[in-house]
């Protein structure tokens, strides 16, 4: 029998938003501070911290300012906690389909990895678009883990902004010239 006053339906607590119900919430707040957003330098470190980037070396500001232009709904330059929640899930799935192509545990992926890695993610490119992937990411053959975040987070970014051009679903898509550039300058 419940006695009024003890506990809450479906374990939360009462009063409180179902946000801040999340385990991951008040990590968030203690990171975001009061104005409840994390800029890139914010997200960083809190990555740094959290052990997100695992054995491998701390994600670089740009690869942070990327992850939160991926996620910014309401373009404030800034993530908000479900932005937040998204990415970390989003990170998770990176980080175990990096850790299962990187075979010598080496903090590295070689080309044949990192194209088995991205086919394995439900992409479905052309051996000219990863001879891209490969020439921007690559440093003699081999993509860090940053690397590889930094190519999904632009491959996820501009693979949704296509698709919501892409009406027909036909893969092809029509941009206006600045619709382009803002796609593109901003992952």
């Amino acid at each position: 029998m419940a006695y009024p006053g003890y506990g809450a339906p479906g374990g939360g607590f009462p009063g409180m938003p179902p946000q801040q119900q999340d385990p991951l919430y008040g990590y968030f707040s203690q990171v975001a501070g009061q104005d409840g957003q994390i800029s890139a330098d914010e997200l960083q470190r809190c990555l740094t911290q959290s052990g997100m980037s695992g054995s491998y070396q701390p994600f670089s500001l740009e690869t942070c300012k990327l992850m939160i232009n991926m996620l910014d709904r309401d373009m404030s330059g800034t993530m908000g906690f479900n932005e937040f929640k998204d990415l970390c899930q989003a990170l998770n799935g990176w980080k175990a389909t990096f850790s299962s192509f990187d075979r010598d545990h080496s903090g590295t992926v070689e080309g044949h990895e990192l194209q088995q890695a991205i086919t394995t993610m439900g992409y479905s490119l052309s051996p000219q678009a990863m001879n891209c992937i490969m020439k921007r990411y690559s440093n003699n053959g081999r993509i860090p883990f940053d690397e590889f975040v930094s190519c999904c987070v632009r491959l996820r970014a501009l693979t949704d902004q296509f698709r919501r051009r892409d009406m027909a679903h036909s893969g092809n898509a029509s941009f206006q010239y600045d619709d382009f550039i803002q796609v593109t300058m901003s992952v």
